[in-house]
């Protein structure tokens, strides 16, 4: 343990993660680890213990060192005692377990995986997948009755093991994929010593300790919940206590109950959580954070200036991506200067400004973002054409535009590549547009970023139909849902005569959205189809919808959605019409009937005590078909169909 102890002195992290993680084994054995509602926590000696059981169930599986096990679990303390272990042993490769057959079809066999972990009743299509392909499925199984992140892996193929045992600092520890200007996802290989050192740079910007302790709302399948909260926490023997995913009605319950230190999330959740501060009041004052964190999207100043207010605690905006096992940049903690519209300074590695030509550019000039350091990969796998693009003169090309004050404060000016930025999650348009180009009636296709109050970016397609062929905006969606997840799917497709093309003759993405008159709606701004209430019940909704969206007036005919609305928004509006009409609406109705008029007409069934008993019986019908998963999808959804 000299030579961690030495290593974590000096910030030079040629480690493995089991080197960390053993380290505060042995430094606070009794000192917990992981927590989780409903659970015993658990500590940091079981937690090693957790870890040797499970890299010895592995080998035992035939599975050992840089073996790609693919892992589609729910958010919570068991993923993340998987990544850990299975890190510690093999390579981790999470995967979104709300994937659809074909993303899964396509990421399992990218990985070329020696094995699928999964749970009874998630992600069941991954399970059909590895079976079709010939996969191991190991299937996990919780303990609920032992401390948190405790399972038993059971299935598997038992075979003679070759390379078992801890993996070494350069073996890949992680493979995520990220999204680029093709349609073919790049896999990102991740080594121990890049996630190490990741980890280090991560807790010294924060300056974490022993006594912090992280509430992660954050899923464990994206860098920024593994590393963000996770890494960054446990190797320097904090807590982090694993929730179920973010989740706004919950959230100041587990701020109660668990008295966390910090948090980190991205803007959206940030904001889903301001919507509820002024109803727990009493939680905040009694239990201080010490900070806050924000990362893989841009932080509006404003919720920045709020958040402080509100917690009287610091806002960290950071800037993070896959490649650079996450943080590159971040502002400093007080008494350092944190600067509004910044993502902060270099925070471990270099950062500075390219030109194309490969130029390094002074202060003040835009040009694109590069990165160099112990955390960035060192290449995409199996992709030269990509590496030859990414790297330059040593130097990894983000894709971002961006410059450095003379304080070497960075500040993004926007993205180069084409990727869109949906509220953090990225997504490449070539993937989409393949998917849609299978429809029979698509002629062309061409899918790119549409500008969203609330996200920052969302999806949008501009297609072209084959001759005497017809097809509907709704009937494109749910064909495009069956094979992308829901995000990925577009809020808006436009039908074209032809497709604006550059002066080369190619499609171009960027800027596509102003060509065809795509803006983000402006819900302050007056709109000239107002319509006013017309009723008592019409006036009840509209003060509600106005309350929770901040937006003052609101017209019966206004689609949520298009103001900004989003499904943490849409469970507050569903609480506060129980409390105030005495009425209980499902998701589904809200799905359904995205405007007022339209919502004030459908609850008046649900309040009439002579509702017919067929017409009841097929409204519950309708909303005991669906399960809560399935309802909270549909509504996410409506994000795309509105």
């Amino acid at each position: 343990m000299n030579t961690v102890s030495q290593q974590l002195g000096t910030g030079s992290l040629h480690l493995r993660l089991w080197d960390l993680l053993e380290n505060q084994t042995e430094a606070n054995p009794d000192a917990i680890a992981i927590a989780a509602v409903g659970r015993p926590p658990l500590t940091y000696r079981h937690l090693g213990d957790r870890i040797r059981q499970v890299v010895t169930t592995l080998n035992a599986m035939g599975v050992g060192r840089n073996h790609r096990v693919a892992v589609a679990l729910p958010n919570g303390a068991e993923m993340a005692v998987a990544f850990l272990a299975i890190a510690c042993g093999a390579t981790c490769a999470p995967l979104n377990p709300s994937y659809r057959e074909p993303e899964f079809d396509f990421y399992l066999s990218d990985l070329d995986a020696k094995a699928l972990i999964i749970q009874s009743g998630v992600a069941e299509p991954a399970r059909e997948v590895a079976r079709k392909r010939g996969i191991p499925i190991i299937e996990l199984s919780s303990k609920l009755e032992a401390e948190a992140g405790v399972f038993t892996l059971t299935g598997g193929e038992p075979s003679n093991l070759v390379n078992g045992g801890f993996a070494e600092p350069d073996d890949v520890a992680l493979i995520l994929h990220t999204s680029g200007t093709t349609s073919r996802p790049k896999m990102v290989p991740l080594t121990h010593s890049n996630l190490c050192t990741s980890a280090y740079n991560i807790r010294e910007t924060l300056n974490l300790t022993g006594s912090d302790r992280c509430l992660n709302v954050m899923p464990l399948f994206h860098i920024h919940g593994l590393m963000g909260a996770l890494l960054s926490s446990l190797s320097t023997g904090a807590s982090v206590v694993c929730t179920p995913g973010f989740y706004a009605p919950q959230f100041f319950n587990w701020v109660d109950e668990f008295r966390p230190t910090w948090y980190s999330a991205v803007p959206t959740i940030h904001q889903g959580i301001l919507a509820r501060t002024e109803a727990n009041r009493d939680i905040i004052t009694r239990c201080p954070l010490r900070f806050i964190r924000s990362s893989s999207a841009s932080l509006p100043p404003q919720v920045m200036a709020e958040l402080e207010t509100v917690f009287n605690a610091p806002v960290i905006e950071s800037y993070g991506m896959t490649e650079a096992s996450h943080q590159m940049a971040s502002n400093p903690l007080p008494p350092g200067v944190r600067k509004p519209g910044s993502v902060g300074v270099a925070a471990g590695l270099d950062v500075a400004i390219m030109d194309e030509a490969g130029n390094l550019l002074p202060s003040g000039e835009v040009g694109e973002v590069v990165i160099r350091g112990a955390s960035v990969t060192k290449g995409y796998e199996n992709n030269p054409e990509a590496n030859e693009k990414a790297f330059t003169n040593g130097w990894f090309r983000t894709g971002d535009l961006g410059y450095l004050d003379t304080d070497n404060y960075l500040f993004l000016k926007g993205r180069i590549k084409e990727i869109i930025n949906r509220g953090g999650e990225k997504i490449s348009p070539r993937e989409v547009d393949e998917v849609l180009l299978d429809h029979p009636a698509i002629q062309q296709v061409v899918t790119f970023a549409a500008p969203h109050t609330l996200l920052g970016e969302d999806v949008a397609a501009a297609v072209v139909l084959k001759q005497e062929v017809s097809t509907t905006e709704i009937e494109l969606k749910e064909f495009a849902a069956k094979k992308l997840a829901d995000f990925k799917v577009p809020r808006v497709i436009l039908f074209l005569d032809e497709i604006p093309k550059g002066p080369t003759g190619k499609q171009q993405r960027i800027g596509l959205a102003e060509k065809l008159g795509l803006t983000a709606s402006n819900p302050t701004a007056p709109r000239p189809n107002y319509t006013p209430p017309r009723t008592p019940k019409e006036e009840t909704l509209a003060k509600i919808w106005s309350e929770v969206l901040g937006i003052e007036p609101v017209g019966i005919h206004d689609n949520f959605f298009q103001l900004g609305g989003d499904s943490i928004l849409a469970t507050q509006i569903i609480n506060r019409v129980r409390d105030a009409l005495q009425v209980e609406l499902s998701f589904l109705i809200f799905f359904q009937q995205p405007t007022i008029a339209s919502m004030a007409e459908r609850i008046v069934p649900t309040q009439t005590e002579t509702v017919e008993s067929d017409e009841l019986g097929e409204i519950l019908a309708e909303i005991e078909l669906l399960s809560d998963e399935e309802a909270q999808r549909i509504l996410d959804q409506g994000i795309h169909n509105s």
